[in-house]
């Protein structure tokens, strides 16, 4: 379970990133967290594992204090958390395998990790990573021959090879057409589904953020203003996150859609 307790987030700057958040999150929960551009959504969930330090509060993971760890704590913490970027973070001029067996190397003793030879059984568990996210046939593929769909399943089968216990999506489809958006989607919804991964994640699309979380959490201005079920959403809990925008939002995902089209 993912609990926030007052917590805060506040920068040398004095902005005030968060404030007076309390969440539980329980283990295997799909939630969506929505809000405009700048409301603390990103740093909300990088919070979790500690890519941002939080200012005030306590965040605890499974009881564990998220703040109190240190050095390799904190990299043992993390290899219970996948993360995933709106960029990918892979390597385009190698193959696909090679990405997603980058999940390995904090296992590897130290003549593997200098000659980059990984086990058989890391190799399978890659294989069979990528076979979970429908690009099996592409392992041995330059990354930069793939399309950018490909190259996010690409970056969610490195996640799913370290056997992560929770999956932080920031922005992850922000940078694809409709129709891979969707793809890519229902592989986040599966994954949630058959394997019991807690998925947590930042997304401007409010379509798609009801169609697939079963909780969506609404952030203003760094505070929680909305947290419940997704089909309790109504236009006026919209306009409350959003500052009623809603419309303009609609307009210009609908513009944008209509030009990759």
């Amino acid at each position: 379970m993912i609990e926030f307790n007052q917590v805060e987030k506040k920068y040398a700057n004095g902005t005030i990133a968060l404030q007076n958040i309390n969440l539980k999150i329980e283990q295997g929960e799909f939630v969506a967290v929505i809000g405009l551009s700048g409301a603390g959504k990103s740093t909300l969930i990088r919070c979790i594992n500690r890519m941002h330090d939080i200012t005030g509060g306590r965040l605890s993971v499974d009881d564990v204090d998220v703040a109190k760890l240190r050095g390799k704590q904190i990299r043992r913490f993390r290899r219970r958390i996948g993360m995933i970027f709106q960029s990918f973070n892979l390597v385009t001029r190698t193959t696909v395998i090679k990405n997603v067996l980058v999940s390995f190397v904090p296992d590897l003793s130290w003549w593997r990790k200098v000659t980059g030879v990984f086990t058989t059984e890391q190799k399978l568990k890659a294989l069979e990573a990528l076979d979970k996210v429908g690009i099996l046939d592409k392992a041995y593929v330059r990354v930069d021959q793939l399309s950018g769909g490909q190259q996010q399943r690409v970056a969610l089968a490195r996640t799913l090879a370290q056997n992560p216990d929770i999956i932080l999506a920031d922005e992850p489809i922000a940078s694809l057409d409709p129709v891979t958006a969707k793809m890519v989607m229902d592989d986040f919804k599966r994954i949630n589904k058959d394997m019991s991964i807690s998925v947590i994640m930042n997304i401007h699309h409010v379509e798609v953020a009801l169609e697939y979380a079963d909780r969506i959490i609404g952030i203003r201005k760094g505070e929680v203003v909305f947290d419940g079920e997704s089909n309790r959403v109504t236009k006026q809990i919209l306009d409350e996150i959003y500052g009623g925008q809603v419309e303009e939002m609609k307009s210009s995902a609908e513009e944008s859609s209509a030009n990759v089209r």
